[in-house]
């Protein structure tokens, strides 16, 4: 998605007198200083934190640099404390989930924005966004609607046995049926590649993903599988620029955050990854051996070895396949 957001000639025109901080980060964004502007609303609102107007206006530049997590966490603070007073915050979470490929939240907040703000300045903006998005939503893997669809559901539950048990043969003959029968199901095609890469058949599983990832630029699927490839094949170009992706990718369901947390481990940045680990709900995912197999292994190379052993016997008691395996980092020695 292109921004959808130019501070200049949109920004929110009231500058309080003598509030000196705000209007050096004003003058900063329309200089495209972006570093010095937020540098600048930073100041403003340390020096007033309530006042709504200097969070919106650094939301907007978090969002200008690729920062839309932190974009979204201002916004909603916003909308917490003044609610209908700052309508275009919704405009603004919806331009930002977009850009994260989180398509039904960037819809939500556009419908929301419009029901608000019928005549509002971004209507247009709005109504454009969400016919781009339902256009996209058929290829978002995360809104794929066939929970109904008695076959599919039992493809997904194979596969994902095989595919947590890392038993890639069996994991691909069961997908290679599931993408023929189901050949619009692009998790299952993104899967595919994953487990053709690890038994082997790593060039033809990059040129697939990379193929992929050319239609569909805004895939997050495509961008972990493509960092954990490059990783691997030590393509140190490529794997900066999955890596510019994912820093700013905050998802919102549980099972793509844990994807998230496994690819950080998986290409070595272990930082990243308990930073990733530790906001997910652990309730939800004593379903995947992977959770234990990859937090542990975390864990372990931060020297964190104690809390890493006894993740690793949580789950080898959750799950038998965890139970007759060495742990990855003694199998890396």
């Amino acid at each position: 998605m292109t921004n959808q957001f130019q501070l200049e000639g949109n920004i929110i025109p009231f500058i309080p007198e003598g509030d000196f901080y705000f209007a050096k980060g004003v003058e900063a964004y329309q200089k495209r200083k972006f570093d010095l502007s937020l540098k600048w609303f930073k100041k403003a609102i340390n020096d007033k934190p309530d006042n709504p107007l200097y969070q919106c206006q650094a939301s907007i530049v978090y969002t200008e640099i690729g920062s839309y997590h932190n974009a979204n966490q201002l916004l909603t603070q916003v909308l917490e404390k003044h609610g209908e007073n700052y309508i275009d915050c919704y405009y603004l979470l919806a331009n930002n989930y977009a850009h994260l490929g989180l398509l039904q939240d960037a819809i939500k907040y556009a419908e929301l924005y419009m029901e608000k703000a019928p005549d509002g300045d971004f209507t247009e903006e709005a109504k454009t966004l969400v016919e781009m998005l339902n256009l996209s939503e058929e290829d978002d893997e995360d809104d794929w609607m066939l929970e109904e669809e008695d076959d599919l559901l039992i493809y997904q539950e194979t596969a994902f046995y095989h595919l947590e048990r890392e038993e890639w043969e069996e994991a691909i003959a069961v997908l290679h049926e599931m993408l023929t029968l189901f050949p619009e199901f692009s998790q299952a095609r993104h899967e595919y590649h994953y487990a053709l890469f690890f038994i082997g058949e790593r060039e033809e599983a990059i040129e697939l993903e990379e193929k992929y990832w050319s239609e569909h630029p805004d895939s997050l699927f495509s961008c972990m599988n493509l960092a954990i490839f490059y990783a691997y094949e030590n393509k140190e170009e490529r794997l900066t620029m999955c890596m510019e992706r994912l820093d700013n990718v905050y998802p919102v369901h549980e099972e793509q955050k844990l994807r998230l947390a496994v690819t950080f481990t998986q290409i070595g940045l272990h930082e990243k990854a308990l930073h990733r680990f530790r906001l997910l709900r652990k309730s939800k995912l004593k379903g995947h051996p992977s959770y234990y197999r990859w937090y542990s292994t975390c864990q372990y190379y931060l020297g964190m070895e104690q809390a890493a052993n006894d993740l690793w016997q949580e789950g080898c008691k959750q799950h038998n396949i965890l139970a007759v395996e060495a742990p990855p980092w003694k199998r890396d020695n």
